[in-house]
């Protein structure tokens, strides 16, 4: 499970997809302007969502 962590507070967390309970990975997606940008997905194609914020800032994930 990718947890993700802010490197401010020290808070985690962990998440699911809300159709079928998987477990959120961790992925990137690379914009047309070439950046990347941090994103959770569904392992089974439902979906995913920008990575987590917390204290302003991304919350990082070790994976």
């Amino acid at each position: 499970m990718a947890t993700y962590s802010c490197p401010k507070c020290g808070m985690s967390v962990n998440m699911t997809c809300a159709t079928c309970d998987a477990e959120l990975v961790h992925d990137t997606i690379t914009l047309d302007s070439g950046a990347t940008v941090a994103v959770s997905k569904c392992p089974d194609g439902h979906g995913k969502i920008k990575s987590p914020q917390c204290c302003g800032e991304d919350m990082t994930c070790s994976i």
